[in-house]
């Protein structure tokens, strides 16, 4: 099929294998000190390393648009070379705002800009943006073309879901096609479904189909319940999916876009090592910033499946600076 490609930037896209694996955008998991552990034991960027995408974690447009909101949320933008291509994710139901804060973006240098659409945090919907924005998809027209013109050059991608309260797909990724956008991930649920039934894949397919069907390039990206990067494959090859997005099999496993290494293959030596190695990164790249207790969501996956280990995560547990979590480890090994 000719493919209607002129009005589409696709930017750093259209450079990526196919298929291609993303970092999901994980608020308070996915922030700079992680990823660039990620970066480092996924091999990112070496043959059969990964992600072959980074994504930030999600930040208010709304507050990046002033200067006390900026000064406060800026931090969420921070990354490293080593994360490229890495992609801004922003969310406002407020087109003047979106466009300001993809003008930050681009002067920050990101590889592109994503739109979030599909979160269903009842904070963000009563501000009318995440999953608010399937049930209004006028406003979301807007706002894609407001990011669009803030940041001309950028490609700009959108992550949603299926639907609200059904399944939308069929109206739904139509209306975002339209608006000449480089990449669309979809989280495999509706909004209602939450995380609480399985992923329908079937709906990837169909949106794959539907894009096919369009004459667009945009690349579609499948999300939910992807265990690891064999299952992703699976999961694009059944699909035609572009491209995968994995998030909550990164807890406590860096090393899962690596396809040379199996989490199991890790020995609790190197994982206690890369923990306090994540630990320290976190306080000297963010600890002035964010809570130390952000550190302890991930001491939950790291430390399990082995002797030992309820008892030194729940001292992980009352640890608040690295010099206590080092001490902890230390000790945990003399034991």
């Amino acid at each position: 099929m000719n493919r209607n490609a002129n009005k589409i930037n696709m930017g750093f896209w259209e450079k990526l294998p196919r298929h291609f694996f993303c970092l999901a955008p994980l608020a308070d998991v996915t922030d700079a000190a992680f990823r660039q552990i990620i970066s480092k034991y996924s091999r990112h960027g070496e043959k059969d390393g990964g992600p072959d995408v980074f994504w930030t974690e999600f930040v208010s447009a709304d507050g990046l648009a002033s200067a006390q909101g900026r000064e406060k949320l800026v931090i969420d933008l921070k990354y490293s070379e080593n994360e490229r291509p890495i992609v801004a994710q922003l969310f406002s139901s407020k087109p003047e705002n979106m466009f300001k804060a993809a003008q930050l973006a681009k002067e920050l240098g990101f590889d592109g800009i994503d739109i979030n659409m599909g979160c269903p945090d009842r904070a963000i919907e009563r501000q009318g943006t995440g999953a608010a924005h399937i049930k209004d998809p006028k406003v979301a027209q807007e706002v894609i073309r407001a990011a669009q013109e803030g940041a001309p050059g950028l490609p700009i991608s959108v992550k949603t879901r299926t639907g609200y309260n059904v399944n939308q797909i069929e109206t739904w990724v139509p209306l975002l096609l339209e608006m000449n956008i480089a990449a669309l991930t979809i989280h495999a649920r509706t909004r209602k479904e939450m995380s609480k039934v399985p992923a329908q894949w079937d709906t990837i397919k169909r949106a794959v189909e539907i894009r096919n069907e369009s004459g667009k390039n945009t690349l579609i990206i499948g999300n939910g319940d992807v265990k690891d990067i064999a299952d992703g494959i699976q999961k694009a090859e059944e699909s035609g999916a572009d491209g995968v997005m994995l998030g909550r099999a990164i807890f406590g496993n860096p090393w899962l876009f690596d396809r040379t290494r199996d989490i199991d293959s890790i020995s609790l030596e190197e994982k206690l090592q890369v923990m306090v190695e994540h630990t320290k990164l976190f306080e000297t790249l963010l600890g002035q910033y964010k809570n130390f207790s952000i550190m302890k969501k991930h001491y939950k996956a790291y430390v399990q499946g082995f002797e030992g280990a309820r008892e030194l995560r729940m001292k992980l547990m009352q640890s608040n600076s690295t010099q206590e979590v080092e001490e902890i480890v230390s000790n945990f090994k003399r034991e």
